[in-house]
């Protein structure tokens, strides 16, 4: 049935027409590449935190690795250590002040000063940082800023203590008094290093492109086609065969009803 002239033709015709649908699905998809547009935010601009965040609020896409600078006092006593910090590869330790903001919204904010790979050096950066807090002069930070990130539990043979994340929930309970005030949920890797310390790699964040959609869409749509053509096709001789299948055996019946022994 489906060798006959005919339906070879309609089968050659359905293929031609779904290569022209598979060519215009490509050409939509060259298109969407063509036109795929970069979303450049200029996080290297050293932008007032105030611009950037807010405390109590999330972090927005648009503000996460926008370098910024802030003024504020470190509160002594609050500077801690984070544990399991990779810098270029290589884990280490992160001394993290708490920085009261005073040039933008009051809250908390903290800071990652250094980055060591020997605790012993971090551990005593951190007092340092302490000490010289004490005299409650404002300095001012220029860094990178993150969204805060999700506290990690230490190991049941570990320092209860033991920080591996910038988390600012665990941290507002770490830092002294400080139940129910403004605190942003974020931190800035500061990019001098405080004494003792390296600076702490945090590159950009990656541009990323955004496809024209639209494009992609028309490309399925041209897919679907091309796929409904050779459907169709099958359709059209699936039917004719049962029909044909269909009007043999009525005859079969009549000629039976009729005494008639149909023809081989």
């Amino acid at each position: 049935m489906m060798l006959r002239p005919r339906w070879v033709l309609a089968l050659v015709a359905a293929l031609a027409i779904a290569a022209g649908f598979a060519l215009l699905a490509q050409w939509q998809l060259g298109r969407a590449a063509e036109q795929a547009t970069v979303v450049v935010r200029p996080t290297e601009d050293v932008r007032p935190l105030a611009d950037v965040v807010r405390p109590d609020g999330p972090t927005e896409q648009a503000a996460t690795g926008q370098r910024v600078s802030v003024t504020g006092t470190i509160v002594p006593g609050d500077t801690v250590l984070v544990g399991g910090r990779l810098n270029d590869g290589v884990a280490g330790w992160w001394v993290v002040a708490h920085l009261e903001v005073t040039d933008a919204a009051p809250g908390g904010l903290p800071v990652a000063l250094g980055w060591t790979p020997d605790e012993a050096t971090a551990r005593a950066a951190a007092e340092r940082v302490d000490a010289e807090a004490g005299s409650g002069a404002e300095v001012e930070v220029v860094g990178r800023f993150l969204p805060s990130e999700a506290p990690i539990a230490p190991a049941d043979d570990a320092d209860p203590q033991f920080m591996q994340s910038v988390a600012v929930a665990h941290l507002v309970n770490v830092w002294a008094d400080y139940d129910d005030k403004p605190v942003y949920f974020g931190y800035v890797t500061q990019a001098e290093p405080v004494a003792g310390l390296e600076a702490i790699v945090s590159p950009p964040p990656m541009q990323e492109a955004e496809l024209n959609w639209l494009n992609v869409f028309y490309a399925i749509e041209w897919v679907v086609f091309a796929g409904f053509a050779v459907f169709v096709w099958y359709r059209l001789v699936r039917d004719a065969v049962e029909r044909e299948r269909e009007e043999a055996e009525l005859e079969a019946q009549a000629g039976e009803s009729a005494g008639v022994t149909p023809a081989p």
